[in-house]
């Protein structure tokens, strides 16, 4: 009874150790198959981190191509301005100029009136002169 007692138990040992090795192996394919998903996992996301690290890089010159439009822009507003306030300024004298026009226009205008006025007094005056003497020669007694 021993011996076959020692025989099964043998034998039940041996089964174990070779249904172990086979899980063992088993576990190692799937590992195996886990290294490869973890090499692909890890290729992915290399190549995803370059793709992303490319259009951030795209990203960062469109930035730089905005900023430089915008400086550009801003010089020319620069320009502008400076054009703008010359005109201003000279307009503004312009504009003393013009004032100043008007009211020598205004004053000539009077003097043209005053001096129209005198013209007539003096016309005037040299019409009664001639009748005057025109009388005093023609009716003598009147």
């Amino acid at each position: 009874m021993l011996p076959s007692n020692q025989a099964s138990w043998r034998k039940a040992n041996l089964t174990c150790k070779i249904a172990i090795d086979n899980l063992e192996k088993a576990e190692l394919l799937q590992g195996g198959d886990l290294l490869r998903q973890r090499k692909t996992a890890k290729e992915s996301l290399a190549q995803t981190s370059s793709t992303i690290t490319e259009s951030l890089m795209g990203i960062s010159r469109m930035m730089a191509q905005q900023v430089q439009q915008s400086e550009e822009a801003m010089q020319s507003l620069v320009t502008s301005s400076r054009t703008i306030l010359d005109a201003n300024e000279e307009f503004k004298s312009m504009s003393g100029t013009i004032q100043l026009g008007r009211k020598l226009i205004t004053k000539y205008n009077r003097r043209e009136l005053t001096d129209k006025l005198l013209i007539f007094l003096a016309l005037a005056l040299f019409l009664a002169t001639v009748l005057y003497i025109v009388k005093k020669r023609l009716f003598p007694f009147l």
